[in-house]
């Protein structure tokens, strides 16, 4: 658990950093993301990293609140909605405070444990591994619009992607049940920076295989299947290209 709240304090931090080199004028103008702005990514991650703090400490049901607003995107249209008047800096000081509010709810929480979450409950470490999920993807939509190629401004390929693939290998499952299509396991094998590899799945199980940043960009719905194979991103055998036509880090109803 420390190792995975440590690196999503680094992803939020490098996001953070990032925002900061942005004039606050540019705030309003879209990202790659739903064509939400700039304003509109960061008061999203507040949202949910206060829904993340409710419900750990005030046991809120985050389903039951998704119900109440009308639905998933009335839900997360109020975030929206709620940051539209902000000027950028008060957005930016919403997400700072409701990201350490929720630092420090999951730091009170062992790894197994259990916590109510939007779809049903989910462990403390799964839990955690969705918020760098989420940072990482919102950032890569800025970083895709206002990165250049001077080093300090690349979007930088981290260790902390191997958590991104790590769940996309547990949404699998669910991603095949979604598509009504029947289970079968894969194994996942990335090649991060600094030539690390991480591998999810059985050994003996078909192989999807690649190097984790376009791998990464994909299942977070940021790429095309064209675009990470383009990249390296292979399936070997037919069961592991089903499997990588389904693979995301996230799944909707």
């Amino acid at each position: 658990m420390r190792e995975i709240l440590t690196d999503l304090v680094k992803e939020q931090q490098t996001l953070d950093q990032f925002l900061q080199k942005i004039n606050p004028r540019e705030w309003g103008k879209p990202t790659k993301a739903k064509g939400w702005s700039i304003k509109n990514l960061v008061a999203h991650l507040a949202q949910f990293e206060d829904l993340t703090a409710n419900a750990i400490e005030e046991e809120l049901v985050p389903d039951e609140l998704v119900a109440e607003a009308g639905g998933f995107e009335a839900f997360v249209k109020s975030g929206l909605d709620k940051g539209k008047p902000m000027r950028p800096q008060d957005v930016i000081e919403w997400w700072r405070l409701s990201r350490a509010r929720a630092m420090d709810a999951l730091w009170s929480l062992e790894a197994d444990d259990r916590v109510e979450w939007v779809g049903g409950d989910c462990s403390a470490r799964t839990l955690a591994t969705y918020r760098i999920m989420e940072t990482w993807a919102h950032g890569l939509d800025v970083w895709d619009i206002w990165g250049n190629n001077d080093e300090e401004d690349m979007l930088p390929e981290t260790e902390r992607l191997k958590h991104i693939i790590f769940l996309s290998s547990r949404v699998l499952p669910v991603a095949f049940k979604q598509a009504g299509e029947s289970f079968e396991p894969v194994r996942i094998e990335a090649m991060g920076p600094n030539y690390a590899k991480w591998s999810f799945g059985p050994v003996d199980a078909p192989r999807i295989k690649g190097p984790a940043m376009p791998m990464a960009r994909y299942v977070v719905q940021r790429s095309t299947l064209k675009e990470a194979k383009a990249e390296g991103v292979v399936a070997e055998g037919e069961a592991a290209e089903k499997a990588l036509k389904l693979l995301t880090a996230y799944v909707t109803d």
